[in-house]
């Protein structure tokens, strides 16, 4: 190589450090705490009906220390929604359910549905981020879930129940909310494998089915479309959480396809109608990874429509 060429090749190489460490810069100190509020209109309700508006929370990776994530939670509540649905991963630290407690706050009297993550059960542990590109861990993965479960889930599930929210961990209920009459079926975390999944189909006397489940796996996804359910939440997936601009995830931390790794979209298995299907790209990550980049944290207010 000539002298001019190994200059280029260097200058090159130095512009590519500066431009990598300004987005990690800019990632882990300001990106990843920029929370921001999502709002999406999902027609699906029948012609005619007056709107229904639902909180979709999820992937909060709460530590005692997020005082800042806390605080824009509690600020959530000013939103009035008419339900709350928490598609997990509330916790990232083995004194953090206090402060998910005090987040949520009122929000916990608004009627609201909710299913566990992996990180509701399993404290997080350091990992090679380029496992994670290429891929991620659990069961479905390759990887172990064979250590104990030290996260206090029992208590956050009865701290829930307690306060009206319903467990919808490999089970079916109902409620009525504003007057509405909405079935739900939901599973425990399917990147676990936890998840059981029953020939229950979509209650047509509902005004509503809804499918709630952590982590979109198309296993889950294919049944509850094939059921009949309009509409599916999930979360998990942090939206890629280091993305590229103009291009979108490089991951989606399971096998949903990457381009659906956040947001509103649908899920249509041969003849069968389509669901809706809403991925929140989740408000935290884990403490040992505690970065974003192009894929702010969120939570999302859905905006049910006629």
């Amino acid at each position: 190589m000539c002298e001019a060429g190994r200059m280029r090749a260097r200058d090159a190489l130095l512009w590519s450090t500066l431009l990598g460490a300004g987005a990690l810069a800019w990632g882990t100190a300001v990106e990843v705490r920029a929370f921001t509020l999502r709002r999406v209109t999902v027609p699906v309700l029948a012609p005619g009906s007056r709107p229904l508006r639902v909180l979709h929370l999820s992937d909060a990776h709460m530590t005692p220390s997020q005082g800042r994530k806390q605080e824009w939670l509690r600020g959530l509540a000013a939103l009035e929604p008419d339900l709350v649905v928490n598609t997990g991963d509330n916790l990232s630290h083995v004194d953090a359910l206090p402060a998910v407690l005090d987040a949520y706050g009122p929000l916990l009297d608004v009627p609201g549905v909710f299913v566990f993550g992996s990180n509701d059960y399993f404290s997080p542990q350091p990992k090679n981020p380029f496992r994670y590109l290429v891929g991620g861990s659990g069961v479905a993965a390759g990887g172990s879930w064979e250590r104990q479960r030290d996260l206090p889930f029992e208590q956050m599930r009865e701290a829930f129940t307690a306060r009206g929210w319903v467990d919808l961990s490999n089970r079916e209920d109902k409620l009525v909310v504003d007057g509405r009459r909405l079935s739900f079926t939901g599973v425990d975390d399917p990147h676990l494998e936890y998840d059981v999944l029953k020939d229950v189909p979509a209650d047509p006397a509902a005004d509503l089915a809804i499918g709630v489940a952590h982590a979109p796996y198309l296993r889950v996804l294919d049944h509850w479309n094939q059921l009949g359910y309009p509409l599916i939440l999930a979360g998990h997936t942090h939206g890629g959480q280091l993305c590229v601009p103009f291009y979108g995830a490089l991951t989606t931390n399971c096998d949903l396809d990457t381009k659906r790794a956040k947001g509103l979209h649908t899920h249509q298995v041969g003849e069968h109608e389509p669901s809706w299907m809403h991925v929140s790209a989740g408000l935290g990550t884990s403490r040992y990874a505690q970065v974003r980049f192009a894929c702010r944290p969120e939570a999302t207010l859905l905006t049910l429509t006629g």
